[in-house]
């Protein structure tokens, strides 16, 4: 009997299409591309075998599905960003005073996570599609917004200015790497095809870094409006050695992240 096709879920950014390219071309995998957060709420029901989390939501659903080693956004200098409109009152020294009304990309996203561990004491986090908060903080419907993505690369040209980068917080903080996204597999899937299925996405990965080339037209096709310049600096930004194996210092990160949202009565 021929077994069911895997399903796996990633999103259209070009980090998750890069690494998934190889992957999403065997015959036996069903592919489903969804924004991160369409994602982070399908886990809670397990809809997909495997699939892309934010940290924040794994943290939540870590009975249900099992951390892979591999094809994590994991490392330094890459963390969300607090922005406003050009002119704001700086907001870093004072653990964000001077915010009341936030854009937030999700509610299970790891950028929510890290704004909460942040500063907690923020009024309102409103929470809308990642593409949409750049308008939302424009026309003033917030005071900041925090950015993801490709945003760190445009924010600027688009007459935005940093209030607070996350991941700078972060790391002064901690003194880790962040984690801000994994790939993680149902356990009911068993060990045996959770492993199976680490390895060929390991490959994947190996495959896109030893040839870059072959995965250009997949990750264009899903990359949008998406200059060429920016995809590449998306790739650059969120692809690296913890995408390929978490190790010791990216397991050491991820439970530094899970200690803080216990202690801040996040997560159970």
């Amino acid at each position: 009997m021929k077994e069911r096709p895997i399903n796996i879920g990633y999103s259209t950014c070009p980090n998750d299409t890069f690494i998934f390219c190889q992957l999403a071309r065997q015959p036996d995998v069903a592919t489903h591309l969804h924004d991160v957060e369409t994602l982070n709420r399908w886990a809670f029901e397990e809809k997909l075998d495997v699939t892309k989390l934010s940290f924040h939501a794994w943290l939540l659903v870590r009975d249900k599905y099992e951390l892979l080693p591999c094809g994590a956004a994991l490392g330094r200098g890459c963390g969300p960003l607090v922005i406003g409109k050009q002119g704001a009152q700086g907001v870093g020294a004072q653990q964000g005073a001077h915010l009341r009304k936030c854009a937030v990309p999700g509610e299970y996203t790891t950028a929510h996570l890290l704004l909460r561990l942040w500063n907690p004491g923020i009024e309102q986090r409103v929470f809308m599609p990642f593409d949409r908060i750049m308008d939302a903080v424009a026309v003033g419907e917030v005071d900041a917004g925090v950015i993801i993505h490709e945003g760190r690369f445009v924010y600027r040209e688009r007459g935005f200015e940093c209030l607070q980068d996350l991941g700078e917080w972060w790391e002064s903080t901690t003194g880790q790497p962040i984690p801000l996204g994994c790939i993680a597999a149902k356990k009911s899937l068993g060990a045996d095809r959770i492993a199976e299925i680490a390895r060929r996405l390991k490959e994947s990965i190996q495959a896109a870094f030893d040839d870059p080339a072959s995965t250009e037209q997949y990750v264009r096709r899903h990359a949008q409006e998406l200059s060429g310049e920016v995809t590449m600096k998306h790739i650059k930004t969120y692809v690296n050695d913890f995408t390929l194996d978490l190790g010791e210092e990216g397991r050491a990160a991820i439970e530094v992240l899970q200690r803080m949202a216990k202690d801040a009565g996040i997560i159970d």
